[in-house]
């Protein structure tokens, strides 16, 4: 396999906005000791009531002008669990087992939490890290593939958080790595499809009968082409594709080499969670279309994974755990979704170990990685992860623009 790790593009003089000296420096691996005193937990956020989810809508699409009426369309998936998406307290339960998991390794760092879009926000997490006298900040988002909206986003919302607040002058954020082919991330998909195509066989379902759909959120797919390095050719998808397939890839591999049957069972890529308009091209085939196809290419069961997601939040609930396995019941299918990561041992292990990577300056050759794509950067490459339709913004953790 072509080795496709991360190579440097920075020039002489680079500028990373908000960083500790050490990530100053613009390398891509960051690999001298930073003595970080917090871990600023980021996440995408949820409404936790009917009256907040026109608002929190208003939030995540702030800028683009889509008029309540259009929310609205999105809006019923909130308001058919009441109004209150499981994020904000999937990521309570996240900093709980963070903090515990740090605690038994002796490690002395809070983890303060904010979200993009609904409470608590970011801004409110850096002043409460700032009031408690930790400015050295360590970022840890919730997001583990490259792409504007997983990574640059939340490096511009680091950057907006400190402008906003005007700490940027004395708060340094830096942020781990993404994480996506770190085995901590990659352990429970492996357990959950093991799992899966184990039960199916065990029912006398042939591998070849059996679909392994590993599903992600679909993003235009201008934005896909941009994600990533500009300088390496990824494919069309971009590095956020290229990173999906080989995880997915290792997911398969590491099942056959327990059940050799499992070599024969087809798997591919799809998208779900679309919102664009019709005349945008995003990245396809969704996951609802491919369900609806599979009975006449032979299927009798398909496995859902949830690939592209850290927890059950509402794309998992309702693009998958809804419309997808209404889709596979209709199609006469039998249907099973693997778990995501959540709050399994072996994620939140994984998640320590990227900051300890960090507090320690772990060499790259010593960092663990699944994939021929990792380690991923620490400092992102100039240009990485470009947003086609607002541009380059102020972000942090990576080399202008």
């Amino acid at each position: 396999m072509t080795d496709l790790a991360p190579q440097d593009t920075a020039s002489d003089t680079p500028t990373v906005l908000f960083a500790s000296p050490a990530a100053a420096s613009g390398s891509p691996h960051v690999e001298t000791p930073v003595a970080y005193d917090a871990v600023l937990l980021a996440g995408f956020g949820g409404p936790e009531g009917q009256d907040d989810v026109i608002p929190f809508l208003r939030n995540v699409t702030r800028g683009r002008g889509i008029p309540d009426e259009r929310l609205e369309e999105v809006a019923h998936h909130y308001r058919h669990f009441g109004g209150v998406s499981p994020i904000n307290a999937q990521n309570r339960a996240l900093k709980a087992a963070l903090e515990a998991e740090l605690a038994s390794r002796g490690i002395d760092l809070p983890v303060y939490w904010g979200n993009r879009n609904w409470a608590p926000y970011l801004d409110e997490a850096v002043r409460e890290a700032v009031d408690a006298g930790h400015t050295t900040l360590l970022g840890l988002a919730t997001s583990a593939y490259s792409s504007f909206s997983s990574c640059r986003q939340y490096r511009e919302d680091f950057a907006r958080a400190l402008n906003e607040t005007g700490l940027g002058d004395t708060v340094t954020i830096d942020k781990v790595r993404q994480f996506f082919d770190h085995p901590g991330f990659v352990r429970p998909f492996v357990d959950g499809v093991h799992a899966a195509i184990a039960e199916l066989l065990g029912d006398g379902i042939a591998p070849t009968r059996i679909r392994v759909l590993f599903s992600t959120h679909s993003i235009p797919t201008a934005d896909a082409e941009r994600s990533g390095p500009r300088d390496r050719d990824f494919g069309p998808g971009g590095a956020y594709e290229a990173q999906h397939l080989a995880v997915a890839e290792v997911v398969m591999a590491d099942i056959a080499a327990e059940i050799p049957a499992a070599a024969d069972v087809p798997w591919q890529l799809v998208y779900q969670s679309r919102s664009g308009p019709p005349t945008q091209p995003w990245l396809e085939p969704d996951v609802v279309d491919v369900i609806e196809g599979l009975p006449d290419a032979g299927a009798e069961a398909v496995v859902i994974v949830p690939l592209g997601f850290v927890s059950d939040h509402m794309e998992v609930m309702w693009d998958l755990d809804t419309e997808a396995m209404e889709a596979a019941e209709e199609a006469g299918l039998r249907a099973v979704r693997t778990q995501t990561p959540g709050i399994d041992r072996a994620y939140v292990s994984g998640l320590v170990d990227l900051i300890e990577e960090r507090l320690k300056g772990t060499p790259a050759a010593d960092r663990p990685h699944r994939t021929d794509l990792g380690p991923w950067f620490d400092v992102c490459r100039p240009g990485c992860c470009e947003n086609v339709r607002a541009g380059f913004k102020p972000a942090a953790s990576g080399i202008a623009p």
